[in-house]
């Protein structure tokens, strides 16, 4: 094993890996910032220069392209609420109502450190136990995955306001629904597509965020015009360009960005898992141990909220390439590409890789470390630029998003129909946000709903039908325990306060 690591630096430390390295986070980075492109795109645009490119150096150039478009897709996120792809939901949550509190380079500058962080601990994790990692995946099976999932719904509390704990209930029910749209992949049957051919496939992530968030923002913006804020936005001009973190801040968000980091690359180990759901997850867990005061901060502007999702989705990201590399197996839409890059080159990504192939296994995963080097050094110069975006004019502003929102869209499946559905679902989404139901939980039901049904018909094919799967595995029955502790928990909380003695005077000390 040391001398395929020795082997893997030699070739990521040679000059021209260097340069794809370089070239690849600049290339992902830019378009990661475009709303709706992603690292999919960008990795699809990169496949044809990588085939003129010995094997280390294409990969090293994609697996840089793709945490270079994760790492900028939280610019758009932050700046304007229209994410750039779909593992930067969650960052939009709290770095946009930072940036609207006029902490716009804060914002992008604490996502930057946190994605180095989430980066660097998951190439580090990942350079010391990759092989041992793909034996503890394989280990998982669908009962686990399916309690895994019941454990990530059961944090919808964590996405909602004070007092909103049912209507995300119901927003999660909503996109559970919304997840079974189009043909049932286990038996081959349509559902709900009311006979058009357009729903055979069901509803894209990609349609769902950028409708409910940068579509719906946009469309919030025109029916509640601002008042002239220019006044106001030149007194802050200051404050936007400003990337600094006090020494009280970082001590509040060091630990968060460890720990959901180490939760972030498990969870892009588990195959299917991915960096979307590793946001979700990290993020609902920090909401969840956070001290009361800092817990009703989250959704307006939580240093915590936007550090979470940041690292947990870098680490993701590394974490993906575990069972790509090791077993075979794409976690993910982007690591499939570069599955398909992979077996273009002649390689057989499997347990052999890292025996066969020693300078490819290893020289990508020591290029990761190099990557997030690359990145901070490429982004904190570039954030009182970018945060500039801000000052920008509504009336210029607001095309935009809708520009880039629809394109990004249509780019995705080139059918005009999902743009109709977007809009659709945009002023839906304006509806509920009026009525005050939180969007989150529906994205978090939509993404989670496939894999949970899917891996639940697994299970009960197992268990011949009986739900006894819950409890017959160690790890199933700690996941399920776990999911239903965290579901109950704001029920007990309530509980608690009502049955809870008021203070008196005799029992208040003076």
């Amino acid at each position: 094993m040391l001398d395929g690591i020795l082997a893997g630096l030699s070739t990521a430390v040679m000059p021209t890996n260097l340069m794809m390295v370089m070239i690849g986070c600049f290339v992902g980075t830019f378009i990661g910032m475009l709303p709706g492109l992603g690292p999919i795109s960008a990795i699809a645009l990169m496949i044809p220069i990588s085939y003129g490119l010995d094997p280390a150096s294409g990969l090293i150039l994609m697996a840089g392209v793709y945490y270079g478009a994760v790492f900028g897709g939280s610019t758009s996120s932050i700046l304007i609420n229209a994410p750039g792809c779909s593992s930067t939901v969650v960052t939009a949550f709290d770095g946009y109502p930072m940036a609207k509190k006029g902490q716009a380079g804060k914002a992008l500058a604490l996502a930057a450190y946190s994605s180095f962080t989430g980066g660097t601990l998951s190439a580090i994790m990942l350079l010391v136990a990759a092989p041992a990692l793909a034996s503890v995946s394989l280990s998982f099976q669908s009962s686990d995955y399916f309690a895994l999932m019941l454990l990530g719904l059961s944090a919808v509390a964590a996405f909602a306001g004070k007092g909103l704990v049912v209507k995300a209930w119901m927003m999660t029910v909503l996109g559970l629904m919304l997840s079974t749209v189009g043909i049932d992949k286990g038996v081959g049957v349509e559902r709900f597509t009311f006979g058009l051919t357009d729903l055979m496939d069901g509803f894209s992530f990609l349609l769902l965020a950028m409708a409910t968030f940068a579509l719906g923002e946009t469309l919030m913006g025109v029916l509640k015009p601002a008042k002239d804020t220019r006044d106001e936005e030149s007194q802050k001009l200051d404050e936007l360009g400003s990337m600094k973190v006090t020494k009280e801040e970082v001590k509040e968000v060091a630990p968060v960005a460890v720990r959901s980091s180490i939760l972030g690359f498990f969870t892009g180990v588990l195959p299917g898992a991915g960096a979307t759901i590793a946001a979700f997850l990290s993020y609902g867990m920090e909401r969840n141990i956070a001290p009361k005061e800092k817990r009703e901060e989250f959704g307006k502007g939580s240093i915590r909220g936007l550090v979470a999702p940041e690292s947990a989705n870098n680490a993701a990201s590394s974490g993906s390439f575990v069972p790509l590399l090791t077993l075979g197996i794409p976690g993910s839409g982007t690591t499939a590409i570069m599955l398909g890059a992979l077996i273009a080159y002649g390689i057989q990504p499997g347990p052999r890789l890292f025996v066969d192939h020693p300078d490819i296994f290893w020289s990508v995963i020591i290029s990761m470390y190099f990557g997030n080097i690359v990145l901070v050094i490429l982004n904190l110069p570039l954030i009182p630029y970018i945060a500039k975006l801000l000052m920008i004019p509504r009336t210029v502003l607001l095309p935009m998003i809708l520009f880039f929102s629809i394109t990004g869209v249509y780019l995705v499946s080139f059918n005009t129909v999902d743009v109709f559905i977007m809009l659709a679902v945009a002023i839906g989404a304006i509806g509920l946000r009026l009525a005050n139901f939180p969007l989150a939980p529906l994205l978090l039901g939509f993404i989670l709903g496939g894999l949970m049904e899917e891996n639940l018909r697994r299970a009960l094919m197992i268990s011949d039908g009986e739900l006894s799967f819950l409890w017959e595995r160690p790890i199933t029955l700690s996941f399920t325990a776990l999911a239903v502790v965290v579901l109950l928990a704001p029920v007990f909380m309530a509980l608690w306060k009502k049955i809870k003695p008021a203070p008196t005077v005799e029992n208040v000390k003076p």
